[in-house]
């Protein structure tokens, strides 16, 4: 069995619409970003260890890599602190990275998608993500976020893919997992998350490092939960030909 996302409910969000979770189950995935007008050359895959010779397995190039992770109390303390601190410091972005909050409940493995394909622009075609792209580009993130609640389109394809996992449904399920996802703008390692207020940098990244630095992050948080196996580590990837 998948281990399936989750989105903890705050008190802003209280009003929010629940969504059916996502598994992370790349040939679900791969339909989905097919769905949102992604081309056929690009397709999620497992990352089966994050040690550099296993990550020389996945076909190159890498656009995003996505975290399925546990919403540990260690993880909760971490963002609490992480979020403070950046509330202080303050935080700035280029203006041309995507980044949208979450407001529905169970949608982040939806975000995480959107998140992977909006900052890799070149590998969409036209279809409902791009639809959405246009409406939205103007858009602050919390805005962003309430326009996918309110997206017809990309809901109906998130519910239909997310009947096809290995596992049955329930949108009322209690889950304790979380999608992110981490991409290369500007030469750097941003982690988008459409729980925290703002995009997380992690340093200076380029085209041929991205996979190695993205992987060092993730292992950080594993690190944080040293106990905890339920990981899950999916790369956007070109498609073997």
């Amino acid at each position: 069995m998948r281990a399936k996302e989750h989105e903890i409910t705050e008190s802003l969000q209280l009003t929010m619409s629940v969504w059916t979770p996502l598994e992370s189950n790349p040939e679900v995935l791969t339909k989905y970003i097919h769905t949102f007008g992604v081309t056929k050359d690009w397709v999620i895959t497992d990352v089966m260890g994050l040690e550099p010779d296993m990550l020389e397995w996945i076909p190159k190039p890498v656009k995003s890599i996505i975290l399925l992770f546990p919403c540990s109390d260690t993880y909760e303390k971490h963002r609490a602190e992480e979020q403070k601190r950046l509330a202080e410091t303050g935080q700035t972005y280029p203006k041309d990275l995507f980044y949208m909050r979450q407001l529905n409940q169970n949608a982040c493995g939806t975000v995480a998608l959107i998140h992977s394909v909006a900052n890799n622009e070149d590998m969409l075609g036209e279809g409902i993500l791009k639809d959405f792209l246009d409406l939205t580009k103007d858009m602050t993130p919390e805005e962003r976020g309430k326009a996918l609640e309110a997206d017809k389109a990309v809901r109906e394809s998130h519910q239909a893919l997310a009947q096809e996992g290995q596992t049955i449904s329930d949108p009322n399920e209690e889950v304790y997992h979380h999608f992110i996802a981490f991409v290369n703008k500007a030469s750097i390692l941003y982690e988008l998350d459409g729980r925290k207020m703002f995009p997380i940098e992690h340093g200076a990244t380029n085209d041929e490092t991205f996979l190695q630095d993205a992987a060092r992050v993730c292992k950080e948080f594993m690190a944080r939960d040293p106990k905890e196996l339920r990981f899950t580590v999916l790369a956007l990837s070109a498609a073997v030909k």
